[in-house]
C-alpha cells in the first residue's frame, strides 16, 4: 500500500513544482507587458539615489560609522539601506497586490477551487519576485557604486547576498501576512507597511543608530531589519565576512518564525473565507 502512495505523492509533488513555472511564465509576461511600470521602479530608484546623495553632503560625517578602517561616506551608508528598503516595498507589497489583484479579476475563489495546494499559490504568487528583486538589488548596489564612486568591496558580494537570501523569508512572511489581512478584510494590506515602516525606522538603514538614544540601539540588536542592513553593509564596505555569522544566527531564525506566522495566518484567512463564502468578494 506505502510502495503505491510513494510515487502518488511524488507524482503530486511533481505536478505542483509544474505549476510554479506557470505561475513564473504568467508573472514575468505581466511585468513586461506593464514596461512603464518596470521603468519606473528603476526611475525611483535612481531618484532616490540622487536625493541621498546630496543628503549626504549635509551630514556630519563624525556620526558615521568606519569600516575596514575608514569612515563611510554617507552614501556609502545609505546604499544598502535604500536597496534593502525597495526590496521589502517590492516584497511585501507584491504578495498582498497578487492575492488582491486575484480578487479584483474574481480569479481568487476559482484558483483556490483548482487542485492547487495552497502552499503552491503562496510560492507562485511571489516566485517571480524570489528571482526578480535580488537579481535588481545587486544591479542597483552595482550601478550607484560606480555612479558615485562608492567603495564597495567585491570580496563583500558573496556574504551580502547570504545575508539577503536569509532575510528573503522574513519579508516573504510579511507579505504574506499582509495577504492574508487583504482576504479577510478586503484592504488590508497597510497593516504590514505600518510594521515595516516603523521597523525601518530605527534599523539604521538611512540613520546612524549613534544618534539615536541608547535603548533604541539597544532594541536594534533584534531588528531583523536592522540585522539585515548591518550584515550586508559589513561586508560591502569593509571585505571580507565582517558581521556575517552573527547576522545569519539570528536572522535564520527570525525569518523561519515570521515566514511560518505568515503561511498559517493566509491559511486561517482562507479557511475563514471559504466557510463564510465570502472568498471572492472585493
Amino acid at each position: 500500500m506505502s510502495a503505491r502512495a510513494e510515487p502518488a505523492a511524488l507524482a503530486r509533488r511533481n505536478w505542483e513544482i509544474a505549476k510554479l513555472a506557470a505561475f513564473l511564465r504568467r508573472d514575468a509576461l505581466v511585468a513586461w507587458s506593464y514596461r512603464t511600470s518596470l521603468l519606473s521602479e528603476w526611475v525611483m530608484l535612481a531618484l532616490q539615489a540622487g536625493m541621498f546623495y546630496f543628503v549626504g553632503r549635509i551630514v556630519d560625517p563624525s556620526k558615521l560609522p568606519a569600516y575596514g578602517g575608514s569612515r563611510a561616506s554617507y552614501m556609502e551608508f545609505a546604499a544598502v539601506g535604500i536597496a534593502l528598503g525597495a526590496f521589502l516595498q517590492l516584497s511585501i507589497g507584491r504578495v498582498a497586490n497578487g492575492i488582491r489583484s486575484e480578487q479584483m479579476m474574481g480569479t481568487l475563489e476559482s484558483l483556490m477551487m483548482t487542485p492547487t495546494a495552497a502552499a503552491t499559490v503562496q510560492v507562485g504568487t511571489v516566485v517571480y519576485d524570489l528571482l526578480y528583486i535580488p537579481l535588481r538589488t545587486t544591479i542597483f548596489l552595482a550601478t550607484v557604486g560606480i555612479a558615485f564612486g562608492l567603495r564597495f568591496e567585491p570580496s563583500g558580494f558573496l556574504p551580502a547576498a547570504l545575508v539577503l537570501l536569509a532575510f528573503i523569508p522574513f519579508a516573504w512572511g510579511l507579505g504574506v501576512a499582509s495577504a492574508a489581512a487583504v482576504a479577510t478584510f478586503k484592504r488590508g494590506e497597510g497593516v504590514a507597511g505600518i510594521v515595516v515602516a516603523a521597523l525601518t525606522l530605527v534599523s539604521g538603514a538611512y540613520i546612524p543608530l549613534s544618534v539615536f538614544p541608547g535603548w533604541i540601539a539597544d532594541a536594534t540588536r533584534y531588528n531583523p531589519i536592522a540585522l539585515a542592513v548591518t550584515g550586508m553593509r559589513g561586508p560591502l564596505l569593509a571585505g571580507g565576512w565582517t558581521g556575517v555569522p552573527h547576522a545569519l544566527a539570528l536572522l535564520a531564525p527570525m525569518s523561519a518564525i515570521t515566514l511560518a506566522t505568515g503561511i498559517t495566518l493566509f491559511k486561517l484567512a482562507l479557511r475563514r473565507e471559504h466557510r463564510r463564502g465570502t472568498l471572492g468578494l472585493y
